[in-house]
């Protein structure tokens, strides 16, 4: 195979040539932040909070996982105590004010809020922790951005099903009217569910999630459905009960990655890939006709069909669910790490290993991270934003998480030629593409529990010791770099190492 057949039409020694001459400090350009655009930073509950049993707090799927499944964690480890920032939130808070960030990004945890998993009981514990989150961030004048489901829930839920049963849809939305009710007068800007694909795929197709289900070709599609209705059913709960009082916004937190056709006279692979994964749930919310994606549809009939199923493993909506799915965002939030390369099976469906009858690699000429499955290749982000553009009528989007792992300590010069380099893509695609980009959010502030791997890949801006009580954060060398852009607004497009 010849190169010049492969990889289609994006440029990647162009991206290895710029990403080269960061690493070396070459110079080449700077460019002005928008005053309209936001940058902050994010974090998750189960991921930074620990304190897992404190108060009346209930236990939560995650807890319950990596207690009775240790060895499904790579360092056999629990976020019971984490970063212990739910003690330690006014560090962080101190954090986020020497950065200067526009905005902070975390989420809720719904066993803090509602430990039996029912508005019946509301923890004033719980619901006291967050506001004293709020107060800080007023007093900082920092925009909180608050997700309402980030993976975990109560336990109790999960007994009955968790995902996989519809009535979950209900209890969530349950649970979000509790939020509106006692944070909506303060938070401008809510999401829903933190990046659905990703997770229903990891809890019920591969197990790597909680509650660890391997229940392929069925378990991930039910879970999506559910989670759409429980979105649909929050953002209208919302404008019929608080928005014209609390005027705020209503999302919903996609992962899409950019997918580039292998070969050069195959110009559907990389849609499909697309549809499969940040479509699944787009497609629904923001597209003129709603559902599922066509492509979708069609492959997972034909693939069900040909294993002796008598109807399509994915769930169908009803004309009226469309109906009621379609438009429920008030923007497109949107998270977005790194790329892949497809190519389409050849061989009959009845022996595709996936439905969407795809085989999925990288390219080689792409850096690496600490994560083998995050390649560094910038101009995904401006792909990902231009699709998302040209599908979805231009829709304001909201960049949720963006990041990289990397394990050398505070000496991150890897992460800040990452943070740059899609940043600067991402300011392309506003200001050369007109995509509507509002707000830009690097994962993560802290060091972490990052899910399957545990604390052995490390996202952060500020380094944690995990071997101190009192968790040391340290920042690092990306740390003051973000300070520094705040600063200045300006983005300086070399580094020197």
């Amino acid at each position: 195979m010849t190169p010049d057949k492969m990889l289609g039409s994006f440029q990647v020694p162009f991206l290895i040539l710029a990403w080269m001459m960061q690493s070396f400090g070459i110079s080449s350009t700077q460019m002005r932040l928008p005053k309209d655009l936001l940058i902050g930073v994010a974090t998750s509950a189960y991921q930074i909070e620990g304190a897992w049993n404190i108060s009346d707090k209930s236990e939560s799927n995650w807890d319950r996982f990596v207690h009775e499944h240790p060895k499904k964690i790579a360092d056999s480890s629990t976020g019971d105590v984490a970063c212990d920032s739910y003690h330690k939130y006014t560090d962080d808070m101190e954090l986020l004010d020497d950065l200067q960030v526009d905005h902070y990004r975390f989420s809720i945890s719904w066993t803090r809020i509602l430990p039996q998993g029912s508005p019946k009981y509301v923890s004033r514990d719980g619901v006291r922790h967050y506001h004293k989150i709020l107060d800080e961030l007023e007093k900082r004048k920092i925009i909180p951005f608050v997700t309402m489901y980030h993976w975990d829930h109560p336990q109790v839920l999960e007994e009955f099903g968790g995902w996989l049963n519809e009535k979950m849809a209900h209890r969530f939305a349950d649970y979000a009217r509790v939020i509106f009710q006692e944070f909506g007068r303060r938070v401008k800007f809510f999401s829903t569910l933190n990046e659905p694909n990703v997770f229903c795929r990891g809890a019920y197709r591969t197990a790597k999630y909680a509650p660890g289900l391997k229940l392929t070709g069925v378990g991930e599609y039910s879970c999506i459905h559910n989670m759409l209705k429980a979105h649909a059913m929050t953002y209208h709960m919302y404008n019929r009960e608080f928005r014209d009082k609390q005027k705020g916004q209503i999302g919903l937190v996609n992962a899409c990655w950019k997918y580039y056709s292998k070969f050069r006279n195959d110009s559907i692979s990389s849609d499909v890939a697309f549809e499969f994964d940040c479509g699944w749930v787009a497609n629904a919310i923001f597209s003129e006709k709603g559902d599922y994606p066509e492509v979708m549809k069609e492959r997972i009939a034909m693939r069900s069909r040909s294993q002796g199923y008598h109807k399509s493993r994915l769930p169908k909506f009803s004309d009226q669910w469309v109906s009621y799915i379609k438009n429920s965002a008030d923007y497109f939030g949107l998270n977005h790490y790194t790329s892949e390369v497809v190519e389409t099976i050849k061989s009959a469906p009845s022996s595709w290993p996936n439905d969407e009858g795809l085989i999925y690699s990288s390219d080689p000429r792409w850096p690496t991270s600490q994560s083998k499955w995050l390649k560094v290749n910038p101009k995904g982000i401006r792909d990902v934003l231009r699709t998302i553009k040209e599908k979805y009528n231009n829709p304001p989007v909201y960049i949720l998480e963006n990041g990289v792992s990397h394990g050398n300590g505070t000496h991150d010069n890897f992460r800040i030629n990452y943070l740059s380099s899609y940043l600067k893509e991402t300011l392309l695609a506003r200001e050369r593409d007109n995509c509507s980009v509002k707000a830009y959010t690097v994962w993560t502030l802290l060091d972490d529990f990052e899910w399957e791997v545990g604390y052995t890949a490390q996202f952060g801006l500020v380094d944690v010791d995990f071997g101190d009580k009192k968790r040391k954060r340290t920042l690092k060398k990306s740390a003051t770099w973000l300070k520094n852009l705040l600063k200045s607004r300006q983005l300086l497009w070399h580094n020197s190492v």
